[in-house]
């Protein structure tokens, strides 16, 4: 059979057997949990960057009720640096779901599987249908975009009008059988020939009847985002440190750096001040070097704040704190600031006046 031949699943299959991805750690003995794991890490992240995190935390959790079992600080930090915490804190709840409703045993029905905490239609699709062939549809970023441009669907496809559209298109193309290379096939395609930018069209499997190549009007599918200015907000980050030792908090669960290890926030100046007044500083407060960091709807302003103890007061802050040496292996979840203050606070800091 000819690359532009055939059904289009049959030509998107052909070009799985030659050019799909198939050694992948999560596709060597493939499950529900080890898929599940792999498809929760590759939201909003690269293949690249999860690898690694996907080998420690397997080799760490190799089972399900392993994972349900652990410590929630030990996960966290296992995926610190991965970001979007979010969904380690689901994946905890999910596993710890399965443990206790479902008998240790991921379940398989679809219903159920969207059930748990983090997996929406698609990620439940993939996981069932990339680990035991079940006839599931996908709708990821890569499919999305793949099946934009062949069918030249106008619009931001994170509207609920051109996700309906979506859909539809994915469940009349997906095949009854195969499906598991199929969808394999549909994400490796969107994340190499039909890539955001310089797509690969003349290599294409379906490029004979894709409406967006026709027309030549790759780069405006699938349609952009309606652009919205991101709020700038400003924190202060109070870094105490004593005897080498720096006083992290423990987030709560809800909220931004939900579970992780945080240096105490405040909003303003007159928090901060009054947060400093009942401490006995061996010196002036040092102002660290400003930064941004950005969160999916808005960017964060912060100011770390340096104060070197004469002694370690009692209660620093509303939530749980305990006292950590920089570049110590604490086994702790730090929010991705953190982690870039201590590291900082190993090395040569620079400071401003205060």
């Amino acid at each position: 059979m000819e690359a532009n031949t055939g059904s289009f699943a049959e030509r998107m299959l052909n070009w799985y057997q030659q050019h799909g991805r198939k050694d992948l750690p999560w596709q060597q003995d493939r499950t529900p949990y080890r898929v599940w794991l792999s498809e929760i890490m590759l939201q909003q992240t690269q293949v690249a960057t999860v690898i690694p995190y996907y080998l420690k935390f397997t080799e760490r959790f190799p089972t399900l009720l392993d994972l349900a079992n652990a410590e929630d600080d030990e996960v966290m930090h296992l995926w610190t640096g991965l970001g979007y915490y979010a969904r380690a804190r689901n994946l905890l709840k999910a596993a710890r779901v399965v443990r206790d409703e479902h008998g240790g045993r991921f379940p398989t029905e679809i219903d159920q599987v969207m059930a748990l905490p983090g997996i929406g239609r698609s990620t439940a699709g993939a996981i069932l249908s990339l680990s035991l062939d079940q006839p599931h549809p996908i709708l990821d970023g890569n499919v999305k975009r793949v099946l934009a441009r062949h069918g030249a669907i106008e619009g931001w496809p994170g509207s609920k009008a051109v996700e309906t559209q979506l859909w539809v298109l994915t469940r009349a193309l997906t095949p009854d059988k195969g499906v598991q290379p199929y969808n394999q096939a549909m994400m490796d395609l969107g994340a190499s020939h039909c890539s955001r930018t310089k797509p690969n069209c003349p290599a294409c499997p379906v490029n004979a009847d894709c409406r967006a190549f026709a027309l030549g009007r790759q780069s405006d599918f699938p349609g952009k985002k309606p652009k919205k200015e991101k709020p700038v907000k400003a924190c202060f980050l109070l870094l105490l440190r004593h005897g080498g030792e720096i006083y992290l908090e423990k987030r709560p669960g809800a909220g931004i750096w939900g579970g992780l290890w945080c240096p105490p926030q405040y909003n303003g100046k007159d928090e901060l001040d009054g947060a400093l007044m009942p401490l006995k500083a061996a010196q002036a407060p040092q102002m660290l070097l400003p930064f941004r960091h950005t969160f999916s709807h808005y960017h964060l302003e912060i100011q770390p704040v340096l104060v070197e103890l004469a002694q370690r007061p009692g209660q620093v802050a509303e939530h749980p704190g305990q006292w950590f040496a920089p570049g110590a292996d604490n086994r702790i979840g730090l929010a991705a600031p953190t982690e870039r203050l201590l590291a900082e606070l190993e090395g040569n800091t620079h400071t401003a006046p205060a």
